[in-house]
């Protein structure tokens, strides 16, 4: 499933607007976004990890069978996707094959859980797509001069990216963001280690993020006048690098979510060896198999310049981090492509293929029907036995 998830979701399309733009090579991309991938993984991967695991049926606990049969109906899918071209959505995959097992194992719908995710799926095309489309005519437009807007929204970016929590920060067993880490620093040297109020404490989070976001501007804005076009390619890589760690912890809870149930028997196996094991599949999978996805991503769907692809990735990196800080599983086939065409059509529905996406469309919709029904019917069927 690691493997599929690296080959079709994860491995393509954080640089496939990247690739479009010409701003790096299909062969580069999926090594660099198999390696960001496995750190994204490793640092980011516990709350989809988690979630997908025991948030999806109440009632039971997903035994070695289920999660068996739920992974391989998934991986097949999403591979055959891959092969075919078209990006089958993970998280509509994997989310019904493993309902479909729980639900035939006598297990409760987890309507609340449901009522977060399908939130999030039905918002995404809208939300991601809309800023995408406003980003992209915002660079086009003359009377916004590219030597300010860009930096800005390199600001944006960092502020997003100072405020992300990763597992090597923070208390032991938990995580923290760059920002609230500095924050505590202020505290200790400013204030001698007294503790405010929250709002005190929300006050200097909120100055060092607004200190650190200016520092990415003012480097971006002295780059941009170094060199313009070099500095915009430059912004889009980083773009793509944020986008593909941003998968590896969101897409890894796809591949061994199901797993997690297993660790009340295993308990030797800490939940960041799965981690590792997943980031290993995601990487295994950018390698081999996602230049193809890329390909058909950064081609098929819209003609991508740098901007119309720096519109695509502030909004997917967004979106993707969001759903990781709430545990939701999130499709970035999904994400991407909203994106993707928001921004082509910022510039008249540039390159925009309308048949590819409706073919998309059907295939996400068909995806998450048919691994919720056939995991049900397997299930079922080998309970009866």
């Amino acid at each position: 499933m690691a493997w599929a998830i690296g080959a079709g979701s994860s491995g393509s399309t954080p640089f496939a607007p990247a690739v479009g733009a010409n701003a790096i090579s299909v062969m580069r991309a999926g090594l660099v976004v198999g390696i960001l991938g496995f750190a994204g993984a490793v640092l980011q991967g516990q709350s989809v990890t988690e979630a997908v695991g025991s948030e999806l049926v109440g009632g039971v606990s997903l035994t070695a069978l289920a999660a068996t049969v739920a992974l391989l109906i998934a991986a097949t899918l999403v591979a055959l996707g891959v092969f075919r071209g078209y990006p089958i959505a993970t998280a509509f995959t994997v989310t019904g094959a493993v309902v479909g097992v729980g639900l035939a194992m006598g297990g409760d719908p987890a309507w609340a859980k449901y009522r977060e995710i399908v939130a999030l799926w039905v918002l995404t095309p809208f939300v991601g797509g809309g800023i995408a489309y406003t980003t992209a005519r915002l660079l086009r437009a003359e009377r916004v001069p590219e030597r300010v807007l860009v930096p800005t929204l390199a600001a944006l970016v960092g502020a997003i990216v100072v405020n992300v929590d990763f597992a090597l920060l923070g208390p032991a067993g938990g995580s923290g963001s760059i920002a609230g880490e500095l924050a505590g620093t202020v505290v200790v040297v400013a204030l001698g280690g007294s503790v405010g109020s929250p709002r005190e404490l929300l006050a200097i989070r909120g100055a060092v993020t607004l200190a650190l976001s200016l520092l990415v501007a003012l480097a971006l804005a002295a780059d941009t006048r170094r060199d313009a076009e070099n500095a915009q390619r430059r912004f889009l890589l980083a773009l793509g690098g944020l986008v593909a760690f941003s998968a590896g912890g969101s897409q890894v809870g796809l591949a061994i979510g199901p797993l997690v149930p297993l660790l009340d028997t295993f308990q030797s196996i800490p939940i960041v060896a799965l981690l590792l094991g997943g980031g290993v599949g995601l990487l295994a999978g950018s390698w081999t198999g996602a230049p193809r996805m890329i390909k058909a991503l950064a081609q098929d769907y819209s003609s991508l310049g740098p901007r119309r692809s720096i519109a695509a990735l502030i909004p997917s990196f967004a979106i993707a981090q969001t759903a990781v800080a709430f545990g939701i599983p999130v499709s970035f086939n999904e994400i991407i492509v909203s994106a993707i065409v928001g921004s082509g059509y910022a510039a008249g529905g540039a390159g925009v293929s309308r048949k590819k996406m409706l073919f998309t469309v059907l295939a996400w919709a068909g995806s998450l029907a048919l691994s919720l029904l056939l995991s049900y019917g397997a299930m079922t069927a080998i309970e009866s036995l």
